[in-house]
């Protein structure tokens, strides 16, 4: 995020803008963390993990009470109009406080799902599938040599975006995904069919989220049916979450962060910036919290041809 903060500063400040930060979103606007920002205020940013502004998140803001809060202290500091890096959360939150209060915003889509309708890549996927593929690409090793069935956790409560490039390109027989049910017959049955092929070790990419229960309750499972089967379980975890982005993250963030200014400055209000088919598009705020983001079934094709 720090580089989309990045470039909602300093193309504020090209167009003559001030620009404030509002240290740990809503729940700092409602308290009045906010601060001038200046170029010299994200330099050296690019580069680094996380967010200098600072994530939490705030019951209050779901109150009128909280909001109004909230709305004061931007008439306390002359903010005129707002962007917000966030997921489906962030966004209804901006929807409902700008119908309420009039105050102009515009969203730049911050998650590592990459689940948001409206954006084909959202800022920090790249990043966290990459970290995730370099664990998996590790755990792969191991199995190899141990003769094992790793079961490995990526993060995705909803969604299978993340999963899905690790077991592509980790090499993985099978991935388990929210979006589309797979039995656990049927990955037992992979299984027992890659043991028959002589098959030695197997790695099998769950997202958190999958309708059979995470890599653990999985795993469990598996063992139980096939007892002779030497079964561990990784669960990546946190780590998918940090470290210095990947410079596919950089230049989407540094897009969608000019982006989403711009688009203030034009008028433009209750909508994402995103990136579909590498055009700059901007869809409402209501397509994005209530519209699905497809599952790219080409992907699940793919896994099944290559695991054979």
């Amino acid at each position: 995020m720090n580089a989309c903060v990045r470039a909602v500063v300093r193309t504020a400040l090209y167009h003559g803008v001030e620009v404030y930060g509002i240290m740990r979103g809503y729940s700092g606007l409602i308290k009045g963390e906010i601060v001038r920002l200046d170029t010299t205020a994200v330099a050296n940013m690019v580069q680094r993990g996380g967010t200098l502004l600072k994530s939490a998140r705030s019951q209050k803001f779901t109150t009128r009470e909280g909001r109004q809060e909230a709305y004061n202290q931007l008439v306390h500091h002359g903010i005129e109009g707002l962007v917000v890096i966030g997921g489906n959360g962030t966004f209804t939150g901006a929807q409902l406080f700008e119908q309420e209060f009039g105050i102009p915003t515009v969203g730049a889509p911050g998650t590592i799902d990459n689940d948001l309708y409206g954006t084909d890549y959202t800022i920090g996927y790249d990043t966290a599938v990459n970290t995730a593929l370099e664990a998996i690409d590790k755990i792969r090793d191991t199995a190899d040599s141990h003769d094992r069935a790793f079961f490995v956790e990526v993060m995705g409560r909803d969604s299978g975006y993340i999963a899905i490039p690790c077991a592509i390109g980790g090499g993985a027989e099978i991935v388990l995904v929210p979006e589309q049910e797979q039995s656990l017959e049927s990955v037992i049955d992979m299984l027992q069919a890659g043991r028959k092929r002589q098959k030695s070790s197997f790695l099998v990419v769950v997202a958190e989220g999958d309708e059979e229960g995470n890599a653990t309750t999985v795993a469990a499972k598996v063992k139980e049916a096939i007892p002779e089967l030497d079964v561990r379980v990784t669960v990546i975890g946190h780590i998918q979450r940090g470290g210095a982005p990947s410079a596919a993250d950089r230049l989407l963030a540094s897009q969608i962060g000019i982006a989403a200014v711009e688009g203030l400055i034009n008028g433009m209000h209750s909508v994402m910036a995103g990136i579909i088919d590498r055009k700059l598009v901007y869809t409402p705020f209501e397509d994005c919290i209530k519209r699905k983001k497809p599952l790219n079934q080409s992907f699940m094709r793919m896994i099944e041809i290559l695991s054979t």
